[in-house]
């Protein structure tokens, strides 16, 4: 199983998250298209490499317009609704801001959809929450962990004034997702954004998981404080050990359910965090045609996607096991097709390249603006980039 295991020691903010994703071997571009894909203003991200007491580190740099954004939860969540982005993405993303709408409802005392995010809510944090779940996806770990998270401690000012650190929404978002958190320096080490990113996608915490290193990325912040180096790292390696939790598959089979919702309660169980779900067609007793529907998830999605399960379809009863699974190392580029540009997902095998497949929506979208068939753009696209690989 590939794992991630997030270093948060010296704290955990946004564009430390975008860094070390790029330093671990993500594509900038994949965090770029993701950003792109919501269609708000103008945002771009640049990297470059940076020293925080003699450790080199990447740092992402997040640049917008300069506009004043002040949106609410329900206009964020239904902009990744209908942002063109794939469903993991989707919901690490909404998940992320689902935990800091909830935070500060409890801080401020109101309903979670009048939350106004203010700083939380501004394009960079908004590009670092969808730019890190883009990249967290590509990043192909089956499972990720944290360490103790170190917030810092002080003042810092907001929009409504001097706000005690760490902030209130750093503390309600660590202490739903049960993670452990330490003060540790007397600034601010970990903003809402890095707390929500952590609590979205960190399936376990503790010290670094028992594991072959195979990549570490080391994202740097803004600042380079006396106390210690400002660094996020991720680690990925292949985890070892009986601990290692290993992923599930859940079946079922349907024969009543109206055959035009099988597309909406797929795409559910994906967005319940699912890894991937199918459907075979069987004949059940009686001559009954039927299908039997198939989940593979990770352990800590069992029970979202149980439930998911049993809202979007009518099954009363799943049965389910465990799978051994084995994931290639995976990375995100893009071919140009007569000025359209259509992703490239590559699979890599110790290093070499063994598979580039063509992204469909991608080549339909570039297919309807040149007048050609789809299986065309498609060939086209997999001949350059057969020539690249």
């Amino acid at each position: 199983m590939t794992v991630a295991w997030l270093d948060c020691s010296a704290g955990a903010s946004g564009d430390m998250f975008l860094g070390a994703l790029v330093g671990a071997g993500v594509d900038l571009a994949v965090m770029q298209d993701a950003v792109d894909a919501l269609g708000v203003e103008r945002i771009r991200l640049s990297s470059r490499t940076v020293r925080r007491h003699g450790l080199e580190g990447v740092k992402v740099d997040v640049e917008v317009p300069d506009v004043a954004v002040d949106r609410r939860w329900r206009a964020i969540r239904d902009l990744i609704a209908e942002a063109d982005l794939g469903g993991e993405v989707r919901r690490r993303a909404t998940e992320a801001f689902r935990r800091l709408a909830q935070a500060e409802a409890a801080a401020h005392g109101i309903d979670v959809d009048e939350v106004h995010f203010h700083e939380v809510g501004a394009l960079d944090s908004i590009a670092d929450v969808v730019g890190a779940a883009a990249g967290l996806e590509a990043l192909g770990a089956e499972r990720v962990t944290a360490s103790t998270v170190t917030v810092g401690g002080g003042t810092t000012r907001g929009s409504h004034g001097s706000i005690p650190l760490p902030a209130p929404a750093v503390l309600r978002v660590l202490a739903d997702a049960e993670a452990p958190s330490v003060g540790g320096v007397p600034y601010e080490a970990c903003t809402p954004t890095g707390a929500a990113i952590i609590a979205a996608n960190a399936d376990a915490f503790g010290p670094m998981p028992e594991m072959v290193v195979e990549r570490v990325g080391v994202g740097a912040g803004g600042r380079d404080p006396e106390e210690r180096a400002n660094l996020l790292r991720i680690v990925v390696g292949r985890e070892v050990g009986a601990a290692v939790r290993r992923p599930v598959v859940i079946e079922t089979n349907v024969d009543d359910l109206d055959p035009r919702l099988w597309p909406q309660a797929l795409a559910a169980l994906l967005e319940a965090g699912a890894s991937d779900a199918w459907l075979t067609p069987i004949l059940m007793k009686k001559g009954r045609p039927a299908h039997t529907v198939h989940v593979l998830c990770r352990a800590e999605a069992v029970r979202a996607v149980r439930s998911a399960l049993v809202r979007h379809t009518t099954t009363i009863g799943m049965r389910s096991y465990e799978v051994d699974k084995h994931a290639l190392e995976r990375r995100y580029t893009s071919v140009e097709v007569d000025g359209y540009e259509i992703g490239v997902k590559v699979a890599l095998d110790d290093g070499e390249v063994v598979n580039a497949s063509v992204e469909y929506e991608d080549a339909v979208a570039a297919s309807a603006a040149l007048g050609r068939p789809v299986k065309v753009v498609i060939a086209q696209a997999s001949a350059l980039a057969a020539e690249r690989y």
